[in-house]
């Protein structure tokens, strides 16, 4: 268990220009040898010698005027490779007076020969030492858009490539070294440098002279050249292909290598929604459904493709560097205003397992800041934004169209039925797999109204399988991310949701209303915690051992699908929860919470801390999982300043508490970490209403129940992992003092104090986060037993558990809002299914022998016998139709 990490990001955020180094897999291997080396070994390599050459005279007025606006940033200062006793000729992605004035400072800096030089013997006519690819004709482009005609069609290849490949065949002695440079302007301007150096930043899009002008004048002191590694021309030559060959496969190598430095510096050309659209469109499985939607709706083809375009540009995102690079700088004062800054934790286990593998963001969903936040930090880290799968109900008028430049694109909350927006779905996440853009959304379907994860939707992970299987050429990670708050901006609408109320409908005036509100608040700090990354790769090998690596076609239905998607999206959850934090909120919920009145006295609140702290520190969940490095005295100090504890002076000690609507929304929070609790608070609660217990039995129980606790809480460990652990945290809680060994029977004899010593206190507040959760099995078991077998099918069961569990919230005490969630009820139901404890007869209706009867007297170990007793009394039996609706059956 870490409570810091390398990659954690302290307060307060960090400037919006900050970027990762260059990974590794920039320099990959490519068809050109050569042409992508190791850059730690090019960064080992001998500098070569400074050369003073004689440059032209416009070069150095030019190079003068530039010199203040331009600060170079060399990678790396002498590429590995280079002979020094070779003429070096330069390659530049385009032309350009600037590149070739930017190129040559950066020689110069380097101890480089100067590209403004000719060769020895001028091979390529021009009395320079650099080609470029193409021209960027910008300005004719867009005139010609612009007027409705079709662009200049580009050159295929530079002519002046081809004449320095030709003279390598006619002069056998002429050995010139091609030297790839990339070169960005305006990579990462600082959050200072203002909208406008925002917007004539680098990215992929075609500029024309006045354009490059204004980002050499607003951006030029950001600029990265990159040099790789030299392309052996000789070599290529000796493969003897004929002249026009040759210059285009080195064109296309040195196009492909330049592609990937830019997606590598500047993310993805992710500018082409209208291309992938006509992609989807064109694909064999969106054009079979356009022709099934004709049939069924009686139209022409031509109206059902026009429908299927729309269903396209509804769901495409339209990503835009500029608009994210705008975004990053305002949302940097906004959380610096609101927050007290982000934690980041196991950020470079990502950063190393990522190259070379399409990468899945799986985040628990608890606010509407999870899009921004995760977007926002991946940036900063210097990793492209991934594509984000949203709700429509976010496609506000602007505010959508903003969330669509950033990478948003959206679904429609239910498909069912609608076949021809399923197939133009499915197929805009296959081409976004295929094309190895980073995706995230949430497998919960929705944002947890209660703090827990929610049982997860497989919809997303079939298709993000489905597009893998189908082209398995890119492995799929996904990669599970934890999002913990102190503050809720949507916690008062949770509260009125949580209590009856309808859930509110999105609006832009809502959201406009609500800005002045949010920049007023304290919303404390969050932790952003990358849990352990999941290759698909091993869950096919786990569920799918037959399947021999060959591509699946969009018909093919194999048998172990379904389970294998349920699986990854189960051990998706399971990561979440293994990459926890806990924070000074969470463990303020926890203490006084586990109070009739919310209330505690300044020392019991204090040691009911530190007893928390030594639980997870001594019997770790997980290495993943992070804790405040807090003092119990500063968690009660932070509690105070964002306004969560009202503290009530008294002459014999100070009072702590939270009222009533701050109590319902503290168990949110409370919920976020019950899982890393639920040893200590198993072993708690049996001693809650027993003084003393056989360690066997103990161990017995704990095994009965934890398949219902692991469903429910998304457990890691198997039952012999979960007794592990038990009897671990017994060995704490008896030098704690919270038991005693009095027996020295095989397993032992544990005891509590009798009375109510603070030992017991401490034992009965660690106990009650899971207490709720064995009312609520004892529940099911109770109204399943009442009705008997065969009379109950599994909805008629939530349906009265949630009536039984509203009731007794009325009758007996207070209870958190999810007691009476009848999602719970029906996973705890499934998973009696799943035991074989109850099944289905013919009729759909739920049977169950003994053996439920022996579950049903091991739960009252740990219920008392009044509260068995309110439970039993008020189960409800189920109405006949042939009887009064009035009266019970």
């Amino acid at each position: 268990m870490s409570r810091h990490s390398p990659d954690q990001n302290p307060l307060p955020f960090p400037d919006t220009g900050s970027h990762a180094e260059p990974r590794a897999d920039d320099h990959a291997a490519n068809p050109a040898a050569g042409l992508h080396a190791d850059p730690d070994a090019a960064l080992a390599a001998p500098r070569l010698p400074r050369r003073d050459p004689r440059r032209p005279l416009w070069a150095r007025l030019l190079g003068r005027t530039l010199a203040p606006w331009i600060a170079l940033k060399i990678e790396p200062q002498a590429p590995a490779g280079l002979v020094d006793d070779r003429p070096v000729c330069y390659v530049l992605e385009d032309y350009g007076l600037s590149n070739a004035l930017i190129l040559d400072r950066a020689c110069r800096e380097a101890g480089m020969p100067s590209p403004l030089q000719p060769l020895p013997g001028d091979p390529v006519g021009r009395k320079r030492a650099y080609v470029a690819l193409s021209r960027r004709n910008a300005a004719g482009t867009l005139n010609a858009l612009a007027k409705g005609k079709r662009p200049p069609k580009p050159s295929t290849h530079s002519e002046t490539l081809a004449r320095l490949l030709e003279a390598h065949r006619a002069d056998p002695s002429l050995d010139v070294q091609l030297l790839p440079v990339s070169i960005f302007v305006g990579r990462s301007p600082d959050k200072a440098s203002g909208w406008f150096s925002v917007l004539f930043s680098e990215n992929w899009a075609l500029v024309g002279r006045f354009r490059r002008l204004l980002a050499i004048l607003l951006n030029g002191r950001d600029t990265l050249v990159r040099f790789a590694s030299p392309v052996e021309v000789r070599g290529i030559i000796a493969e003897d292909l004929s002249p026009e060959r040759t210059v285009r496969k080195v064109s296309r190598v040195l196009r492909v290598h330049f592609n990937r430095i830019r997606e590598a510096v500047v993310g993805p050309d992710l500018s082409t929604r209208r291309l992938l659209v006509d992609k989807v469109l064109s694909a064999a499985t969106v054009q079979e459904a356009i022709a099934d939607q004709a049939r069924r709706d009686n139209s022409s083809n031509e109206d059902a493709w026009k429908k299927a375009y729309m269903y396209a540009y509804e769901i495409a995102a339209d990503y835009s560097h500029p608009v994210v690079r705008s975004a990053s700088f305002l949302l940097t004062s906004v959380w610096n205003r609101i927050y007290r800054g982000v934690l980041v934790h196991h950020l470079d286990t990502l950063k190393a397992a990522a190259p070379g593998h399409e990468i899945v963001y799986v985040p628990s969903h608890r606010s509407h800041m999870d899009y921004l936040l995760l977007s926002y930090l991946l940036y900063n880290k210097g990793i492209v934004p991934p594509h984000i799968v949203a709700g429509i109900n976010l496609n506000l008028p602007v505010v959508g169209t903003i969330l669509r430049k950033g990478g948003a694109f959206y679904i429609r909350r239910s498909i069912r039925g609608n076949a021809l927006y399923s197939a133009v779905l499915s197929e805009y996440v296959a081409q976004l797999v295929a094309g190895g853009y980073s995706i995230e959304y949430f497998i919960e379907g929705g944002r947890s109204r209660t703090g827990r994860l929610l049982q997860p939707k497989g919809g997303m992970v079939s298709m993000t399988v489905r597009a893998y299987l189908r082209q398995p050429t890119r492995p799929v990670l996904f990669q599970p991310v934890y999002i913990g708050y102190e503050k809720l901006m949507e916690g008062t609408s949770y509260l009125d949701e949580l209590t009856g109320k309808p859930k509110q409908k999105e609006s832009i005036w809502q959201l406009l209303w609500g800005i002045p509100k949010v920049l007023r608040q304290n919303y404390g700090q969050v932790v952003v915690n990358f849990g352990e990354a999941i290759p698909l790769q091993r869950l096919l090998a786990e569920h799918a051992s037959d399947w021999d690596g060959r591509p699946l076609s969009d018909d093919e239905r194999p048998e172990w699908l379904s389970r294998m998607v349920d699986a990854t999206a189960e051990r998706i959850q399971v990561h979440i929860n293994r990459a926890a934090d806990v924070n000074p909120i969470n463990f303020l919920a926890l203490a006084l919470l586990s109070t009739p009145k919310h209330a505690m006295s300044e020392s019991d609140l204090l040691a009911q801390i530190a007893l928390s702290k030594t639980t997870l520190t001594d019997v770790p969940y997980s290495d993943l999982v992070t804790v405040t490095p807090h003092t119990p005295a500063e968690i009660v100090a932070h509690g105070e300043e964002i306004g969560v504890l009202q503290r009530i002076s008294h002459p014999l000690g100070d009072v702590l508490r939270v009222d009533d609507e701050t109590a319902v929304l503290l168990s949110y929070f409370r919920n976020n970490v019950v899982h890393l609790f639920t040893a200590s608070g198993w072993i708690a609660s049996c001693f809650h209403n027993n003084r003393r217990m056989s360690g066997n039995t103990l161990l017995r129980l704990g095994r009965s129940l934890y398949p219902f606790l692991q469903a429910e809480l998304f457990l890691p460990w198997d039952a012999d992992g979960f007794v592990e652990r038990l009897e671990l945290t017994i060995q704490v809680f008896v030098r704690e003092g919270l038991l005693e060994r009095v027996g020295e029977d095989e397993g032992g004899i544990y005891q509590r104090n009798s009375g109510q010593t603070d030992e017991v206190f401490r034992l009965r507040a660690l106990g009650h986060p899971l207490q709720q959760a064995f009312e609520r099995y004892y529940i099911a078991i109770s109204v399943l037993a009442k009705n008997g077998p065969g009379t109950l099918g599994a909805a008629e069961l939530e349906n009265l558990c949630q009536q039984a569990a509203q009731r007794l919230s009325l009758l007996y005490a207070p209870a958190a809002p999810e007691f009476f969630d009848r999602s719970l009820f029906r996973g705890f139901i499934q998973k009696l299914r799943e035991l074989d404890l109850v099944k289905l007869d013919q009729n759909s209706k739920l049977v169950f022998d003994q053996r439920l009867d022996v579950w049903a007297r091991d739960a009252k170990v740990i219920l008392g016998r009044e509260l068995r007793h309110t439970i039993e009394k008020i189960s409800p039996a189920a109405v006949r139709p042939d009887s009064d609706p009035s009266v019970p059956a």
